[in-house]
């Protein structure tokens, strides 16, 4: 079954007053490090480094209560930054909440997207440990990561990828584009559509990918945040290296073709420009690493190009479009 709509009713955020909302937060979302000035972390590994990321999601431009719940907004939250993490091959450890809402917003619609942040935190063995409220016209939703890169292997920055490696990714690609699509149409959906639509409320990599890719070698890694092509357009110019996608390896899965066929889309179009699917794509030298699968080579030729030709789709999202 498909849930969207925010919780309605209820006591307000202006009714409880902004010790009434952080004290919603910290219950639906507890740590014992969480609730002073300031968090104090344990000490990091041994030769070990912080790594650090932040984004923000807001009402109407990154999400819609027509479209998701406030429980999905906070896993997704938490799941887009923590594949930043991911992505320089590091473990995600700490998050930081900060939210402001206009103070109708009712406790129930923080209380909810506080769980789903608590819930998404502990799949990664992580804590939400602080953060900030205030009041403004609107829902904004701002998590920043905190994460440890263990060891002397250098982090996988973008501009790391060599002509000869392999691209590889971990996760699906297009999923959460069609998923959107479904809901804006306002088509029935049926019932075996209903992970692409999950896909893009709440979008999951595995734990830990990251982590994995570096120990196997990887050298250059980004997340699919903004479209495939877009993306890894970024991680290759940042290289000064071209890549070359297989079209074998990225054609279309059975649901993306369905949703395809019912909105009259090109599922292409999703693999290839959707983003928000938070896949880990990188390169590695040598085989896919495990959890992984081989979707194309890095080439001296500059440009992303698939089977050698220019893609049929480009472009992505803009934010200030």
């Amino acid at each position: 079954m498909i849930h969207t709509g925010f919780p309605a009713g209820g006591p307000t955020l202006g009714e409880v007053g902004e010790r009434g909302v952080i004290q919603a937060i910290v219950g639906a979302a507890p740590s014992a490090v969480n609730g002073d000035d300031a968090a104090v972390l344990g000490p990091a590994a041994p030769n070990s480094r912080v790594v650090a990321s932040t984004d923000m999601l807001v009402q109407d431009r990154h999400f819609s209560p027509r479209y998701t719940t406030a429980y999905q907004v906070g896993r997704k939250a938490v799941v887009q930054n923590f594949a930043d993490i991911e992505a320089m091959g590091a473990r995600p450890i700490a998050a930081l909440l900060a939210l402001s809402a206009p103070p109708s917003t009712p406790v129930a619609v923080v209380e909810e997207l506080a769980r789903g942040v608590g819930a998404m935190t502990q799949a990664w063995g992580a804590e939400l440990v602080g953060g900030d409220v205030t009041s403004s016209s609107e829902l904004v939703v701002s998590v920043t990561a905190i994460g440890s890169l263990g060891g002397n292997l250098d982090a996988l920055r973008l501009d790391r990828a060599r002509p000869g490696q392999r691209v590889v990714a971990h996760g699906v690609i297009g999923c959460s584009a069609a998923g959107l699509a479904l809901l804006q149409s306002g088509v029935d959906i049926p019932a075996e559509l209903a992970p692409l639509v999950a896909a893009h409320q709440a979008p999951a990599i595995t734990p830990g990918r990251g982590v994995v890719a570096r120990a196997a070698g990887a050298t250059a890694m980004t997340d699919n945040s903004d479209g495939l092509i877009k993306d890894l357009t970024t991680l290759a110019n940042a290289s000064g290296v071209g890549i070359d996608l297989s079209s074998v390896a990225l054609t279309p899965d059975p649901l993306l073709v369905r949703a395809g066929e019912l909105l009259g889309t090109d599922p292409w179009e999703w693999v290839l420009t959707g983003g928000e699917d938070h896949t880990l794509v990188g390169t590695v030298d040598g085989s896919a690493p495990v959890g992984f699968r081989s979707i194309g080579t890095v080439t001296r030729t500059p440009g992303v190009r698939v089977d050698g030709a220019q893609p049929a789709h480009a472009g992505g999202w803009e934010s200030f479009a």
